[in-house]
C-alpha cells in the first residue's frame, strides 16, 4: 500500500491544529497555495512583446506589458533608478504628472504612458505581478533627440575646380524631416542659379541622408554650409576652397580633409619626409 507524501508545511499545520487530514488540507490550501500562481494556469509575461523601446524627447512614450492568465492579481510599473512605484493596475501612485497607467478592460496590456519624456527618463523600469512574490518583467527605455551631422568633420579643404561633396545625415526624428535645406553663408543656396552645377540628392527613412553637389568649386564657394532639416537641429561644415595654398592647409594638421589631386601629393610629400627624417 502506498503512503502519501505531504509537504512539510501541511504536516506542521496538521500537528499544531488540532483538526483532522482533510480540515488540514482545505486549510493549507487556503493559507499557503492561494498566493501561488498553478503551473500552466497562473499569470505570466508574453516575452514577445518588444521590451527596448526607444522614445524622443517630448513625445509621448509607451512601454507595455502583456500579461497572461492575470485573474485577480495586479500590475504595477516601478521605475528602477530610484525604486519608485508609479502605478498599480489603473492607478498612478506618483506625483509625477507625466507618468500614467494606461489599460482597457478585458485586454491583457498593462501599459505606462509617459508624457514628455526627458533624457534623465531612460533607464529599466519593471512591470510586476503581485504573486508571492512578485514576479517582474524588465524594460528598457531609451530617450533620444533628434541629431544632425554633416559627415567628415568640421572642416572640408577642396582644390578649386574640384566637386563639393557634402552629406548631411538626420538621425532620431520621429519622421522623415519634410524639407532638407542648406544654407551658404546664411543665405539659402539657389539651385536654379547662374552659377549651374549645384544638386542635391535626399534619401529618407529611419535615417534620413541630405547629398549637396556643387562642380567645379570657385573661390566663391568657399565658407559655412548649414544643414537645415525641417524638424531637427542644423549642422554646420567650413569649406575652404584651396589655390596654392597647399601649405596653409597643411598646418591644420588632422582635423582636415581633402579631395582631388591634392590628397595625393600631401601623401607623397608625407612619405618624402617621413623618409629624409628617418
Amino acid at each position: 500500500m502506498a503512503v502519501p507524501c505531504f509537504p512539510p508545511l501541511f504536516l506542521l499545520l496538521l500537528l499544531h491544529s488540532g483538526v483532522g487530514p482533510l480540515a488540514a488540507s482545505r486549510r493549507f490550501r487556503t493559507e499557503f497555495l492561494q498566493d501561488l500562481p498553478t503551473p500552466g494556469t497562473g499569470p505570466y509575461f508574453d516575452t514577445t512583446v518588444n521590451n527596448n523601446i526607444t522614445a524622443l524627447v517630448g513625445k509621448v512614450a509607451y512601454l507595455n506589458c502583456r500579461v497572461k492568465n492575470l485573474g485577480n492579481r495586479t500590475v504595477s510599473w516601478v521605475r528602477h533608478r530610484d525604486i519608485h512605484l508609479l502605478t498599480v493596475g489603473r492607478y498612478t501612485y506618483t506625483s509625477d504628472q507625466r507618468f500614467e497607467a494606461v489599460h482597457s478592460p478585458h485586454t491583457e496590456d498593462w501599459a505606462l504612458r509617459i508624457k514628455y519624456p526627458q533624457r534623465k527618463d531612460s533607464g529599466i523600469y519593471e512591470c510586476q505581478i503581485s504573486t508571492t512574490p512578485p514576479v517582474g518583467h524588465f524594460v528598457h527605455l531609451y530617450v533620444v533627440e533628434p541629431e544632425t551631422e554633416v559627415l567628415g568633420g568640421a572642416d572640408l579643404f577642396i582644390n578649386i575646380g574640384s566637386t563639393i561633396n557634402l552629406t548631411c545625415i538626420v538621425r532620431y526624428s520621429p519622421e522623415p524631416p519634410p524639407t532638407m535645406g542648406w544654407r551658404h553663408n546664411s543665405v539659402d543656396i539657389n539651385f536654379d542659379s547662374p552659377r549651374g552645377g549645384i544638386s542635391l540628392v535626399t534619401e529618407k527613412g529611419p535615417t534620413t541622408s541630405s547629398r549637396l553637389l556643387i562642380q567645379k568649386a570657385i573661390k566663391a564657394d568657399s565658407g559655412l554650409y548649414t544643414c537645415r532639416p525641417s524638424n531637427a537641429t542644423p549642422a554646420t561644415v567650413r569649406v575652404h576652397i584651396l589655390d596654392g595654398e597647399h601649405q596653409a592647409a597643411m598646418h591644420h594638421g588632422a582635423g582636415w580633409r581633402t579631395s582631388g589631386p591634392l590628397s595625393a601629393l600631401l601623401l607623397v610629400c608625407g612619405l618624402w619626409t617621413t623618409l629624409v627624417v628617418m
